[in-house]
């Protein structure tokens, strides 16, 4: 199959995988579209909200849609790092054998990873980066398409351990869920009150989507378009030649390499996603919030004055 047909499929796919989880999702079309994209970009998101927006439906309607095994893993403060990555235990013969841990799947939901010590954190960091695993001296590879999506609760902060700056780095995108509107809470309430079962169908399975992953990678993109993308992470770093004033007053540290990569990578799996072969300025705008507003760091002045990251992306656009 020749790319532009396996690009016209994907933006097919893409249309019903949508359709597919809106039969259980009701509206966070901003997530739903975010974490798609991460996923098609072999990638890893955070999602940040308050309890009750579905998150965990959410990923877990994804798996099923894409026929991919899913695993979730409650983040707290008495997780160890074997808990997640599996263990080596003595069998009947006496000789050391692996037993796997819940990281063996392909898509894990990492629920409350602020919740538990940066020895744990980093093992699934670890494990994010370097697609496999450590254990007794022994490397063991992880499975293909692995993504990870952790949440992160913004209200209860007390008892937690926020993610370093250099671990949130890793995230390609940073996905921010809202409350429904009116209408779409009239709608979970009444679904999610009813004996109605949802069935949704499997579309794609894991080759297909290494395939749309590679896919993604292949799509050409314009000069003009990767200096713009460029010179949006470049804007964000103070006291450089491109910072702007607001730059300059309200951050501390900006956005390093990864922004640029993971803007570009995104852009072309929106314009992908959007029936376009090569992405325009407009698709790099279109990410800029998600991969933007976790990699840039505050001062005491943005902080006093309530001033918030994606009011300096804004700015920046």
């Amino acid at each position: 199959m020749s790319d532009i047909a396996t690009a016209e499929k994907f933006t097919h796919t893409y249309k019903q995988i949508q359709d597919e989880i809106g039969k259980v999702i009701v509206g966070q079309n901003d997530a739903v579209n975010g974490v798609l994209t991460t996923l098609f970009c072999n990638s890893h998101a955070l999602l940040v909200g308050v309890p009750g927006l579905a998150k965990t439906l959410l990923i877990k309607t994804i798996s099923d849609v894409l026929d991919l095994e899913f695993n979730r893993i409650q983040f707290t403060p008495d997780l160890m790092p074997g808990d997640i990555t599996g263990n080596e235990i003595l069998d009947e013969n006496r000789q050391f054998k692996f037993i796997r841990g819940p990281l063996f799947a392909n898509i894990i939901l990492a629920d409350e990873i602020n919740r538990t010590p940066p020895k744990t954190q980093s093992a699934l960091l670890e494990a994010m980066q370097e697609r496999n695993v450590t254990v007794g001296g022994k490397s063991h590879s992880l499975g293909h398409p692995f993504f990870v999506l952790a949440t992160q609760n913004p209200i209860e902060q007390e008892g937690t351990y926020p993610l370093p700056e250099a671990q949130l780095d890793r995230f390609m995108l940073n996905l921010t869920l809202t409350y429904p509107t009116f209408e779409e809470e009239i709608n979970i309430v009444r679904n999610t009150t009813s004996n109605v079962k949802v069935q949704t169908n499997k579309l794609i399975n894991s080759q297909e989507i290494l395939s749309f992953q590679d896919l993604v990678r292949k799509a050409p993109i314009a000069d003009n378009v990767l200096n713009y993308a460029v010179t949006l992470v470049s804007k964000t770093r103070p006291q450089t030649a491109m910072a702007t004033s607001k730059v300059n007053e309200y951050i501390s540290y900006g956005a390093g390499p990864r922004a640029g990569q993971f803007l570009v990578l995104g852009a072309k799996c929106h314009a992908l996603m959007n029936g376009k072969l090569s992405p325009d300025i407009e698709d790099v705008r279109a990410m800029a919030y998600n991969v933007l507003r976790h990699r840039l760091v505050k001062n005491y002045k943005a902080e006093a004055e309530g001033l918030s990251n994606d009011d300096i992306v804004k700015d920046l656009l």
